[in-house]
């Protein structure tokens, strides 16, 4: 199981006929910077994130100020060095996982799907929740019971199969979609 730290790019669809909807990600430039047992910790380039921390993993590795963000992966590499993609040109299919888009704090029609009461003449009801409890037996609300709060921003993974991938230029076309918003992070793990 090789896992890679991923950009999400967009959505497109393929020139066959008929044709399939594709979403394209870029594998990101990463540098392995020590294996113990197949598991090592990875360094990439994210944002500017900048702390003495940071700055204290880039003198013990060697590594230039770039890359700033440091994760764990399962990885084909055997010593520190740049990142083996070569197991992408045989791969079949992915399992990626993205952080879905957040929506905030949302109500239960827009969040459960809630039918919400009539809107005619003489109804206070409007786009509430409704009654959320029982009566004397058992006297509480139901712990999962729907209701609004915080939807979006979860982790979410999906099987994907890949179409092709560019070597040159780090790009993968997986079928179907994944999560979250173009330009956002997730990560890749080769399936078979």
């Amino acid at each position: 199981m090789m896992e890679f730290i991923v950009e999400k790019i967009g959505m497109s669809r393929t020139i066959s006929v008929p044709s399939k909807p594709v979403t394209l990600v870029r594998v990101l430039e990463a540098k392995v910077c020590e294996v113990n047992d197949g598991v090592a910790i990875v360094a990439y380039n994210n944002g500017k994130k900048m702390n003495k921390a940071v700055e204290g993993q880039q003198k013990k590795y060697n590594l230039s100020s770039e890359f700033n963000r440091f994760v764990t992966l399962e990885v084909a590499n055997t010593e520190a060095g740049d990142i083996d993609t070569s197991v992408l040109a045989e791969a079949k299919v992915v399992k990626s996982s993205f952080k879905t888009k957040g929506r905030g704090f949302t109500g239960p029609m827009v969040r459960w799907n809630f039918g919400g009461g009539p809107a005619s003449h003489g109804h206070r009801f409007g786009r509430r929740t409704g009654s959320i409890s029982m009566n004397e037996y058992p006297g509480r609300v139901q712990p999962g019971k729907k209701m609004a709060g915080q939807y979006g921003n979860t982790t979410n993974s999906v099987k994907n199969e890949i179409i092709s991938y560019d070597p040159e230029n780090r790009i993968l076309v997986l079928a179907g979609s994944v999560s979250g918003a173009n330009g956002s992070m997730g990560r890749i793990k080769v399936t078979k």
